[in-house]
C-alpha cells in the first residue's frame, strides 16, 4: 500500500504537521560578519578623516590669496575702522564688557544677544598701518558698528615693510608736486609709473645683493688665500707675499666697482623716490609713500572678477617664486621650496644605494645566526627612535665631529695627530690586516672547507680581522698628520662644522635607513627561487644573478621603499632644526661648488612651525600656514608620484608571466 498523506484542514494542523527546521547553534560572530564590518567601517572612517583633513587645507590653503572687498566700519564711539573681514566668529561677552559700553551700545548688545541666546557676531577686521597704528587686526563687534559701508575707491596696498596699508587716494606726487589730486586721476598716474619703478627697485636689489655680494665674496676668499699662505709657509715667505699682492689687486678693482655699483644705486633710488602717491587712512591722516615701498595696489571695491583672478594669480606667483617678508607672514617661499627638494633629493640619493647592499647583503648572502638577527633588531629598532634623537645624533656626530674635522683636521677636534713614522706603520699594519682577512676568507670559503670547524673558524676569524682593519682605518683617518683641514683659514668661523643642507639630508638618511631595508628585503623574497636556480643552471654566478635577474624584477619594491622614505624625510621637522634648517635664508644652497652645501636652509615644514608658532603676528600667519601646508603636501605628492610613475614603468618592463 503507498502512504498517503494526512490530510489537513486548519492551520494549526498544518504547522504541527509541517517538520522541524535544523537551528544554528553557532553565534554569528563565528562568521566573521561583524569584524568584517568593524573594519570596513574604521577604513571608511579613517579614509574620511583623511580627506577631511585634505579638504580644509585645500579650502584654506587656496583661498588666502583672493582678494575680499574692503569695510569701512564707523563705531558708536566716533571710531572709523577701514580694512578687511579676515574672519568671522561669535562669542559670549563678559558682563564687564557690557556694562562698560555707551547706553545705546549696551541697549543694542543685549538685544542681539537675546536674539541668539547669549551669542553675539564678531568680526575680525585686518586694518593694517602698522607703522601709525601698532597693530595689524582689530575684532568689531556687531553691537559696536554705528555704521557700515564699502567706500568706492578704498585702496589696499601691499608693502615691502610694515605690512598691509589701506586707505583712499588722495593724490600723486612727482619730484615733490602734485600731478594728480583726485581719486581716479592719482590711481591712473599710480599703474602708469609703477611697473617702472618695481624693475628699477628689482635692478636695485640685484646690484646690492649679487653684485656687491659677489665683489665682496672675492675679496674675502683673497684676504683668506692671505691667511692660509701664512699657515701653510709661515710669514714672510713668497707664497705670503704674492698672496698679499694678489689681495690688493682684488681690493683696488673691489673699490673701483663698488663704487661703480654704488653709484648706480644712488641714481636708482633717486629716480625711484621722485614717484609718490599721497594715501588718506580711514581718520583723515594723510600719508606719503613712496612707489618703491609698494609690492601691489588695487581698489577692493572695484575689482571685476577677472581683476580679481588676476590678484589672485599674481600672489601665488609671489608665494612661488620671492623671498619671504614680514616675519615671513608675507612674500613667498621660493627659498624653502628649493631648500626642501634639495634635502630630500640628497637624502635619496644616500639612503637608497645604503639601504640596497644592507637588505641585499641580509637577504642574499648572511646566513641565519645571531649576529644577523641582532641586525635585524637593530634595524626593527632604529625604525622605532623618536626623530629628535636622529636629530641630537646628526649634531654631535656630522656637525660637531665630522665637520669639525673637515674645517680644521684632528686638531680642530682634539685629537692629537701621530707622527708620520707611526701613521705609516699604522698604514702597514692596516694593509696586512686586510691583507690576512682576505686569505682567511678565500681559504673558509673553498668547498672542502664549508660547514667543516676550520671553515667556520677562518670564517669568523676574517670578520675579526676586516672588523679590525675598518676600525684601525678610521683610527689612521683621524690621526693623520698630514692634514690641516680644508678651511682653516676660516677658523674660528666653521664652515662644515655647523648646521647644512648636506648634514639635514645625512641625518634624515639615517632615519629613513630601515624603511628602504624592510622595503627592499620584501621585494627581493618576492622574486621566485626558481628564477634564481634557472640562473644559477645557466651558469651564471650569485653576483650575475643578483644584478641580472633579482634586482631589475626586485626594482618596483625598492621604489616603494624609496618613496616612503622620501615622504617621511620630507616631512619630518624636528631632526633639521638641529642640523641645518633656519628661519630666513634667503641665498640659495647650492651643489657646486660643494661648499655651498655646508649653508643653512630653509625647509617648508620648518616655515610650518615657525610661521605658526613663533610668528609676532599670529592672526596675519595663520593663512599662510594652511598655504604652505598645502604646498608642502603638493610637494611630496609630486615627488611620490614621479616616483611611482617610474615604479610602474618598471613593473611593466619587468613583470613575470604567470604559467
Amino acid at each position: 500500500m503507498s502512504a498517503t498523506a494526512p490530510v489537513v484542514s486548519t492551520p494549526a494542523e498544518a504547522a504541527a504537521v509541517r517538520p522541524k527546521r535544523t537551528r544554528w547553534r553557532t553565534s554569528l560572530l563565528a562568521h566573521g560578519e561583524p569584524s568584517v564590518w568593524l573594519c570596513g567601517g574604521a577604513l571608511a572612517l579613517a579614509l574620511l578623516m583623511i580627506v577631511g583633513l585634505l579638504v580644509l587645507v585645500a579650502y584654506q590653503g587656496t583661498s588666502t590669496f583672493w582678494p575680499v572687498p574692503a569695510v569701512q566700519i564707523k563705531t558708536a564711539q566716533g571710531k572709523v575702522l577701514l580694512g578687511e573681514v579676515t574672519r568671522t566668529e561669535t562669542y559670549k561677552p563678559e558682563q564687564g564688557v557690557i556694562d562698560a559700553l555707551t547706553p545705546a551700545e549696551k541697549e543694542k548688545a543685549r538685544a542681539e544677544a537675546d536674539a541668539d541666546e547669549g551669542w553675539v557676531r564678531r568680526r575680525l577686521l585686518r586694518t593694517g598701518n602698522f607703522d601709525l597704528t601698532g597693530t595689524h587686526h582689530t575684532w568689531v563687534s556687531d553691537f559696536q558698528v554705528a555704521a557700515e559701508g564699502e567706500p568706492e575707491w578704498a585702496l589696499v596696498v601691499e608693502r615691502f615693510t610694515w605690512g598691509y596699508f589701506y586707505g583712499t587716494p588722495h593724490k600723486f606726487v612727482v619730484d615733490g608736486k602734485p600731478q594728480a589730486e583726485t581719486p581716479e586721476a592719482a590711481w591712473q598716474l599710480f599703474q602708469e609709473h609703477h611697473p617702472t619703478v618695481l624693475e628699477r627697485q628689482r635692478r636695485r636689489v640685484r646690484l646690492e645683493k649679487v653684485e656687491l655680494g659677489e665683489l665682496s665674496a672675492e675679496e674675502n676668499n683673497a684676504r683668506l688665500a692671505v691667511r692660509d699662505a701664512e699657515l701653510r709657509y709661515g710669514e714672510g715667505t713668497p707664497e705670503v707675499a704674492a698672496a698679499e699682492q694678489r689681495l690688493q689687486e682684488v681690493r683696488k678693482h673691489a673699490h673701483a666697482e663698488g663704487d661703480r655699483i654704488r653709484g648706480e644705486i644712488t641714481a636708482l633710488n633717486q629716480q625711484n623716490d621722485r614717484f609718490r602717491i599721497v594715501l588718506r587712512t580711514a581718520d583723515g591722516e594723510e600719508v606719503n609713500l613712496p612707489l618703491a615701498r609698494i609690492v601691489r595696489a588695487y581698489p577692493a571695491n572695484q575689482l571685476s572678477t577677472g581683476d580679481k583672478w588676476g590678484v589672485y594669480f599674481s600672489r601665488w606667483g609671489e608665494f612661488l617664486t620671492d623671498n619671504p617678508r614680514e616675519a615671513n607672514t608675507e612674500g613667498g617661499v621660493f627659498p624653502a621650496i628649493f631648500g626642501t627638494v634639495l634635502m630630500a633629493l640628497l637624502m635619496s640619493l644616500v639612503v637608497v644605494p645604503f639601504g640596497v647592499m644592507a637588505a641585499l647583503y641580509l637577504r642574499e648572502y648572511a646566513k641565519s645566526g645571531p649576529i644577523i638577527s641582532i641586525v635585524r633588531i637593530a634595524i626593527n629598532n632604529l625604525a622605532g627612535v623618536p626623530s629628535i634623537v636622529f636629530g641630537v645624533f646628526g649634531l654631535g656626530f656630522f656637525c660637531y665631529l665630522v665637520g669639525a674635522f673637515v674645517d680644521g683636521g684632528p686638531e680642530r677636534v682634539q685629537v692629537t695627530p701621530l707622527s708620520p713614522l707611526s701613521w705609516w706603520l699604522g698604514l702597514t699594519a692596516a694593509v696586512l690586516v686586510g691583507f690576512f682577512a682576505f686569505l682567511a676568507y678565500l681559504q673558509g670559503s673553498q668547498k672542502e672547507r664549508r660547514g667543516t670547524i676550520l671553515g667556520r673558524l677562518l670564517g669568523r676569524g676574517s670578520l675579526v680581522l676586516w672588523l679590525g682593519c675598518f676600525g684601525l682605518v678610521i683610527f689612521l683617518i683621524v690621526t693623520i698628520p698630514y692634514f690641516d683641514g680644508f678651511y682653516r683659514a676660516k677658523l674660528p668661523n666653521p664652515t662644515f662644522g655647523t648646521g647644512g643642507v648636506l648634514w639635514a639630508a645625512l641625518t634624515l638618511a639615517l632615519l629613513t635607513v630601515p624603511v628602504v631595508i624592510v622595503a627592499t628585503e620584501e621585494a627581493l623574497a618576492a622574486v621566485p627561487n626558481s628564477m634564481r636556480e634557472g640562473s644559477y643552471a645557466c651558469g651564471a654566478s650569485k653576483w650575475q644573478t643578483i644584478r641580472r635577474i633579482v634586482l631589475p624584477r626586485a626594482m618596483p619594491g625598492i621604489m616603494t621603499g624609496m618613496i616612503l622614505a622620501m615622504a617621511r624625510g620630507a616631512g619630518e621637522v624636528a631632526p633639521i632644526m638641529l642640523v641645518g634648517a633656519v628661519k630666513l635664508a634667503p641665498e640659495l644652497p647650492g651643489i657646486f661648488p660643494l661648499e655651498h652645501l655646508s649653508r643653512s636652509f630653509m625647509h617648508l615644514g620648518f616655515h610650518i612651525y615657525d610661521v605658526g608658532f613663533q610668528s609676532p603676528n599670529s592672526e596675519a600667519a595663520r593663512p599662510m600656514v594652511y598655504t604652505t601646508t598645502l604646498l608642502l603636501i603638493a610637494l611630496v605628492a609630486l615627488l611620490n608620484i614621479t616616483a611611482v610613475l617610474l615604479r610602474r614603468r618598471l613593473r611593466r618592463r619587468f613583470q613575470v608571466s604567470q604559467f
